[in-house]
């Protein structure tokens, strides 16, 4: 344990604390301090207990008052916290629809690329075939023409 002389309302007074906490008993005091004589020039001499009282009591107001600022931050961190997972999961949820949608259209693709080839070698074959008959009608024509 570590002793601190504290001063407060002209007083020394000596407190003991964990060592380490030196530094921040001292600061303590003199926010504490500061309060009290605030009050003391603002209210006059009205009596050192009753000083100490108000001057808790304002302290403990501010306590108070920043432990709601929390609460209410925290309520509000855990609704965004919330918001974000429902955006994450519309995230993924948009991604796997968009990943769907173009597997579905590579396999759409790879059926009009497969149509196109087939009718392409239809389009060859007819192609041939027509080329081969007018050949033949050619050849035919010209046997028959030097048959008369």
């Amino acid at each position: 344990m570590a002793n601190v002389n504290i001063k407060f309302n002209g007083k020394e007074f000596l407190l003991s604390c964990d060592d380490g906490q030196e530094e921040h008993l001292e600061e303590l005091s003199l926010y504490l301090n500061n309060k009290f004589n605030d009050l003391k020039n603002s209210l006059g001499n009205i009596g050192e207990n009753k000083l100490m009282l108000i001057t808790s009591i304002k302290v403990m107001d501010e306590y108070f008052e920043t432990k709601k600022k929390i609460e209410e931050q925290k309520i509000e961190l855990m609704n965004i916290t919330e918001r974000f997972k429902e955006l994450k999961s519309l995230v993924y949820e948009y991604k796997d629809d968009k990943e769907n949608e173009i597997l579905n259209l590579k396999e759409n693709q790879a059926q009009v690329k497969n149509e196109i080839d087939s009718q392409k070698n239809n389009y060859e074959k007819l192609v041939d075939k027509a080329t081969f008959e007018i050949e033949s009608f050619i050849k035919k024509h010209e046997v028959d023409s030097k048959a008369q």
